[in-house]
């Protein structure tokens, strides 16, 4: 049988010196406090909470609603490396005033539901703006738009032919009707007096898709993200803005009803 000295004396069921039971019951205590972190931590995760919040920061992961349509690029894009390209009358269709104090340069995507919105608010500005404001239209076709970049090269097809407009305005309703598809401009084609071999051509052998490239890149080193992307005398305002605050943009830059 073991004899115990008097500083060895069983505490609480348990034997040990009263150092040993001081450092089991220290160890006891910080397993504890550990698990009740660990549940507060994951709690908190479950209820969307960062870890900033738990250190008092207040943070929480919200959902975002994207306006523009986003292009598929990463998270943070590089900054504007190049300012948007100026208008050249012989490769940029315009519409509106030519000699309006008022640009503006759309980057757009014929298939984006956002830009079929936008539609509607530049063709307002124009009849409200009729002296003041002009538009340039350039493409950015979005990869995960199907019939997106097609739509645009018909669109150069047509201007080809001098209906660049007319093109562009068809393929919104189409846009709008959930119909589109290259039987469909090759058909409008033939309804805007087209010449239809050189269109269907043109389209088929994709003659202007460098142009579609060119003017997609050039969006993209300026700084837009996603479409629509419209700059209004060479500043950025990116989505489908409500028309009574692209109203105060132009006005702020001069323009006049």
């Amino acid at each position: 049988m073991s004899i115990l000295s008097n500083d060895e004396q069983p505490v609480g069921g348990l034997s040990g010196s009263p150092k040993t039971m001081f450092l089991l019951g220290l160890t006891t205590g910080v397993g504890s406090v550990s698990v009740l972190a660990l549940i507060v931590l994951v709690s908190m995760m479950l209820k969307g909470q960062s870890l900033g919040a738990l250190a008092g920061n207040g943070g929480t992961i919200a959902a975002a609603i994207p306006s523009p349509t986003p292009s598929a690029q990463a998270d943070a894009p590089a900054p504007p490396s190049a300012p948007v390209k100026e208008v050249d009358d012989k490769t940029d269709y315009i519409r509106g005033n030519k000699n309006a104090k008022v640009t503006l340069i759309e980057y757009s995507d014929f298939e984006c539901p956002f830009c079929l919105r936008h539609v509607a608010t530049v063709n307002q500005l124009l009849q409200d703006y009729k002296n003041d404001v002009r538009l340039v239209y350039r493409h950015f076709p979005l990869s995960f738009h199907p019939e997106a970049q097609k739509a645009a090269e018909a669109s150069e097809c047509a201007g080809n032919q001098g209906k660049f407009w007319e093109m562009h305005d068809k393929i919104f309703e189409a846009n709008q009707a959930g119909a589109m598809s290259v039987q469909k401009w090759k058909d409008t084609a033939k309804e805007l007096g087209l010449d239809t071999t050189k269109f269907n051509n043109c389209l088929d052998k994709g003659e202007t898709a460098a142009k579609i490239a060119t003017q997609t890149q050039e969006g993209g080193a300026a700084g837009v993200t996603g479409t629509p992307g419209t700059f209004v005398n060479g500043k950025i305002v990116e989505g489908a803005v409500p028309l009574a605050t692209f109203k105060q943009i132009v006005e702020q830059e001069g323009a006049k009803s």
